[in-house]
């Protein structure tokens, strides 16, 4: 009997991802991997197996002999510290329930591009706009744009005008 082939060199990469899509994937994942060095396999030899470095298969490997299953399971990602401070976020948070105007800046709407300027002269610290703009989602904030005015318009004319006024 022949041995079975994929021949599409595309699905080496899709089930990669696929491992890469779902937690309970990348912790089957890494079960694999362990079993695979139990079974006598090296870590570099494994790694290339599943396409991993051998760094992490190493790694997989002390977390099970320290921690057993659980150190396979996906940990808790702190990710990047936060830049400002929760009584930075507070005053902003004060900052944008009021006009621009009140706070120094020379416009009438708060927007992320007056955010980060409003920022960075208060704080010294540059933030971008979409940073700007993702902080204004946590606090809740949404943009109300003002209602255009006509400048010079008749009340007499305006009302006329109008479809369903009681002429």
């Amino acid at each position: 009997m022949r041995p079975l082939q994929i021949s599409d060199p595309t699905s080496v990469l899709s089930l990669q991802q696929e491992i890469q899509r779902s937690e309970e994937a990348r912790y089957d994942h890494r079960l694999h991997g362990v079993l695979l060095v139990a079974q006598g396999l090296t870590c570099p030899e494994v790694a290339d197996l599943l396409g991993d470095a051998p760094r992490s298969v190493e790694y997989w490997v002390h977390r099970y002999q320290e921690k057993g299953l659980a150190g396979l399971k996906e940990g808790e990602r702190t990710g990047r510290p936060r830049r400002l401070n929760e009584k930075q976020i507070k005053q902003i948070n004060r900052v944008l329930r009021a006009n621009p105007s009140d706070a120094g800046m020379g416009v009438n709407l708060w927007d992320g591009k007056t955010l980060s300027a409003w920022i960075e002269k208060t704080y010294n610290l540059q933030m971008g706009v979409r940073q700007c703009q993702r902080l204004f989602r946590q606090l809740d904030f949404r943009l109300r744009k003002p209602r255009p005015l006509l400048a010079k318009a008749d009340p007499k004319r305006q009302k006329a005008h109008k479809k369903n006024s009681a002429s």
